[in-house]
């Protein structure tokens, strides 16, 4: 926004949630069960969902394998590592229900790239181009140069705060802490560059004996203090910690869970665009989680390579159709090139048919449930190929 012909100052808000919250169990459970698969069955087709309630754990999906995973069993010591293993908590791994509804995948929309089998004699190139995308849809990547994850820095910090609660909470630090939390982190921007912290949101079940104001001091002193840049502060930044008072009651008990519902705390915390798919409980197949695990290396890259400082990249498939319907990038005045070489560069340098994106990022393996809580991308703390910056001396020729 512009006053007066100057970029005016702008306040942008991220999110992030711990593992404990409800729609992140669902999150977990589902790729766990994923990863389970994978182990056995690389080239399985999952589709696999759940919601969480009261005393209830609800499976449902389609799947094709020919292997057998034991979907109770992983839920419960999913559920168990979370951290809710006792009815105190409100929420007991091993007397909750657990419901499973699963079926084959339909095969219609198995078609387009079931024919895989039958090209196992062509060129690698060949069959690229044979193996279409699992459905429909569009998928973005986003990238930005304002913090050494390359990631928005609102959320980056909120995603931190989130796993720093999780981490207390387990090495007994504030051992009466439970696993459902969130945070949610305010930034002032000028001119597009983050300048201060303008207000901090953590809020944490707990136990019933622990009063708000030792929560507040401690929150502060081993959760905030721990991982918020004291440059970013000032006397200005607000802080807010359980700001209602008590968080008694939380995780399913408090409200019910489902997968898919923070594809935004999965993401770019609101930066940039979303397509609508969640990533959790699918296999790489489907565009939804491939095709935006490949438009966030692309735009990574690009940045990293300084041809920008921020990027969106946008990609959309049809169904059985293995090239990319569209390629969009967006570098919102930030690059250092014509912008109208974008599409050249990416089109020649990243292949972005499904198969060749499962080869590049070795896809067929269980990688998943480590990124279904605190983001699929900026996560320098695992190994993810997609997070990689090997395209970046290649592109610094562009320069």
């Amino acid at each position: 926004m512009k006053k007066g012909g100057k970029m005016s100052k702008l306040f942008i808000t991220s999110e992030s949630v711990t593992e404990g919250h409800p729609d992140k169990i669902c999150d977990q459970i589902a790729d766990g069960i994923l990863d389970k698969i994978l182990e056995d069955d690389k080239d399985a087709r999952v589709a696999c969902e759940c919601a969480v309630t009261t005393g209830l754990v609800l499976v449902m999906g389609e799947i094709t394998t020919k292997t057998y995973v034991d979907v109770q069993t992983i839920a419960r010591e999913i559920v168990r590592d979370i951290g809710y293993d006792r009815g105190k908590y409100g929420f007991d791994c091993d007397n909750c229900a657990v419901i499973t509804s699963i079926n084959e995948q339909s095969p219609d929309i198995a078609m387009g790239v079931n024919e895989s089998l039958e090209y196992k004699e062509k060129e690698k190139d060949e069959i690229y181009d044979l193996i279409g995308a699992g459905d429909q849809g569009m998928m973005f990547g986003y990238a930005t140069d304002e913090s050494r994850e390359y990631m928005p820095l609102p959320l980056q910090i909120a995603h931190e705060l989130c796993r720093q609660l999780a981490k207390v909470r387990k090495d007994g630090t504030l051992a009466y802490l439970r696993p459902d939390g969130k945070s949610q982190v305010t930034i002032e921007y000028d001119n597009g560059e983050p300048m201060r912290i303008d207000a901090i949101v953590v809020s944490t079940q707990h136990d019933a004996k622990i009063s708000t104001e030792q929560l507040r001091r401690d929150v502060k002193k081993h959760v905030i203090n721990e991982i918020v840049d004291d440059n970013l502060l000032d006397d200005n930044t607000r802080f807010y910690i359980n700001p209602t008072g008590r968080f008694e009651i939380g995780g399913p008990k408090g409200d019910s869970g489902l997968t898919g519902r923070k594809i935004i705390v999965d993401t770019y915390g609101g930066f940039g665009h979303h397509g609508g798919g969640s990533f959790s409980g699918k296999d790489p197949t489907k565009v939804d989680r491939s095709g935006a695990y490949m438009a966030r290396y692309i735009a990574k890259n690009l940045v990293a390579a300084g041809l920008c400082k921020k990027c969106e990249v946008g990609l959309s498939y049809a169904i059985g159709v293995a090239r990319p319907i569209s390629v969009f990038v967006d570098c919102f005045g930030t690059e250092t090139i014509d912008l109208e070489k974008f599409d050249e560069i990416v089109r020649k340098h990243f292949d972005m048919r499904p198969a060749a994106i499962i080869d590049t990022f070795d896809l067929r393996r269980p990688i998943y449930r480590q990124v279904a809580a605190y983001g699929h991308f900026g996560r320098n703390d695992l190994d993810l190929p997609w997070e990689r910056l090997d395209k970046v001396e290649e592109l610094k020729k562009y320069r």
